[in-house]
């Protein structure tokens, strides 16, 4: 996989910008606030149909303008593949490949695999459950459509289990026999996507722990659980369980929208108890694992964006992600940097061929 050029119109901060790429490590470099992470964003966009930072599609058009579009050309197998991503305002945002509009943006995911490393990467530290579920759920779909058609309909029934139970509140009725389909269409769904979580971290964990230990000569001891209430009874049970606390909260209190993934330093918290570097180490093993896992299933190198990685990490811990780079497993990469002179030092080191772009 390799992109060999990108063109921006009214996306965020620039009016029009092509950029091409015939190097495998490319590097973008400038002050803070010139756009170096908003064309690593776009090319996150057109392999994900998406912002990574903003998902909402009209905070990424550019003030004052109507629209945006982000064409980028790759290499596929041998093949040119056109991408075009695309959004105008009161519009529904249009993703073509080849001239061809996709119908539905999941039948998208997979075809450009694809790792983003980013200081934004922290919020899967800070933030909820929900922030962590995504990070599970984007890398499964990327290799199994299945498992993204799964979870698509499990929060569309859901969302309707969730209106019947406010239903009832409103209306002061119930009716079991109306709620037990809805809870027989969660437990078939959920079963499979919880099963297939459980199989993924039973295969991530050891290639992140690799990664770990590379990054931090096995000085520290990190681990990734696996949380569901799954682990215990089925969905259906669960459901009965919590008919009382589900009808007095008027939403669906349990499941694998529940899940979590912890995070935990000498089965501690890292959130809690990592330092500000120990947090950063955790999280780029957890991205370097991720796109070795999905290399290794899909049988294609991801492209992988570097965003400001370099900041808050010291010497040593550079030089192990540089060593790694350097080896052949890794494809094309985009770096965005602060300093260009540590940025040039840093790629020369990898024997590469590099190109470095000033902003």
């Amino acid at each position: 996989m390799f992109l060999k050029s990108i063109s921006l119109f009214n996306y965020k901060n620039f009016s029009e910008v092509d950029f091409e790429f015939d190097a495998k490590i490319n590097c973008f470099v400038g002050k803070n606030g010139i756009g170096k992470t908003n064309i690593l964003d776009a090319i996150y966009h057109l392999a994900n149909g998406k912002s990574y930072f903003n998902p909402l599609a009209v905070q990424n058009i550019k003030h004052n303008e109507e629209f945006f579009v982000i064409d980028g050309e790759f290499e596929k197998n041998g093949r040119i593949e056109q991408i075009i991503s695309s959004f105008k305002k009161g519009q529904k945002k249009i993703l073509k490949r080849n001239g061809k509009v996709y119908d539905k943006f999941s039948d998208h995911i997979g075809f450009i695999p694809l790792v983003i490393i980013s200081p934004a990467d922290n919020d899967l530290i800070i933030e909820g459950s929900e922030t962590r579920r995504k990070f599970i759920d984007n890398v499964i779909s990327q290799l199994d459509t299945s498992y993204l058609h799964e979870l698509i309909q499990y929060q569309k029934v859901l969302s309707q289990r969730n209106a019947l139970l406010k239903y009832f509140a409103l209306n002061h009725v119930f009716e079991m026999d109306t709620l037990s389909i809805y809870n027989e269409q969660l437990n078939s769904l959920g079963q499979p996507i919880f099963e297939k979580r459980k199989k993924f971290i039973e295969d991530f964990v050891p290639i992140f722990n690799k990664h770990h230990q590379a990054i931090t000569d096995s000085a520290e001891t990190v681990q990734l659980v696996y949380e569901s209430q799954l682990h215990e009874t089925d969905t259906l049970g669960l459901l009965e369980q919590n008919l009382g606390k589900d009808r007095a909260l008027q939403y669906t209190s349990v499941g694998i929208h529940k899940d979590d993934l912890a995070f935990q330093i000498d089965h501690y918290p890292i959130k809690k108890f990592g330092s500000q570097g120990q947090q950063k180490s955790f999280l780029i093993a957890l991205k370097l694992a991720q796109f070795e896992f999905v290399k290794k299933q899909s049988g294609e190198k991801p492209i992988l964006l570097f965003d400001d990685i370099f900041d808050k990490l010291d010497e040593t811990r550079v030089s192990k992600i540089v060593a790694m780079v350097n080896q052949e497993e890794f494809g094309q990469l985009f770096i965005s940097d602060t300093h260009p002179e540590r940025t040039e030092h840093i790629v020369k080191t990898t024997h590469q061929s590099y190109k470095i772009f000033s902003l």
